[in-house]
């Protein structure tokens, strides 16, 4: 599985201010709704759904939001980079900056969890983090993101 297969151009956006966790879900919906056809409150209800088990930033800025969705067919991804780091609850204290969103088929298993497992290792680099980091065009996130290698999931 590679990034590319989940990640399409135009699912990635910049976003100058957020002001909550709950904001932020609405954007990722508004995404999910413009880029995939999935009905924006029914995406922000899983991925609240989701976040009250627990959240999902991960340490060193990032956050990884994932739910599913029973009208999809396949995994989905969305990528969004915070100008101005919001407080997500993560277990090393520090604000995020990098949500990398995942939606799956609500009957989906492996292929999910693989490719939580590849987003998870290419936000673990912390050379495409800095990358990430230094740049706010779109196209040029997305490449950085596309561009990590291909990681194969157990």
């Amino acid at each position: 599985m590679h990034i590319s297969q989940i990640l399409p151009p135009d699912g990635v956006k910049v976003l100058s201010s957020i002001s909550s966790k709950k904001r932020l879900f609405q954007d990722l919906g508004e995404l999910a709704e413009t880029r995939y056809a999935q009905a924006a409150p029914l995406v922000v209800e899983a991925l609240m759904e989701r976040e009250a088990l627990g959240p999902t930033a991960v340490g060193h800025g990032v956050a990884l939001p994932h739910a599913r969705l029973d009208k999809l067919d396949r995994v989905l991804g969305l990528f969004m980079k915070l100008e101005k780091p919001l407080d997500f609850d993560a277990i090393d204290r520090q604000p995020v900056d990098l949500i990398f969103c995942l939606l799956a088929p609500g009957g989906s298993g492996v292929e999910h969890l693989k490719a939580l497992a590849l987003v998870s290792r290419t936000m673990r680099d912390s050379n495409v983090c800095s990358k990430l980091r230094a740049n706010s065009d779109t196209a040029t996130l997305h490449a950085i993101l596309t561009e990590a290698p291909a990681i194969k999931a157990a």
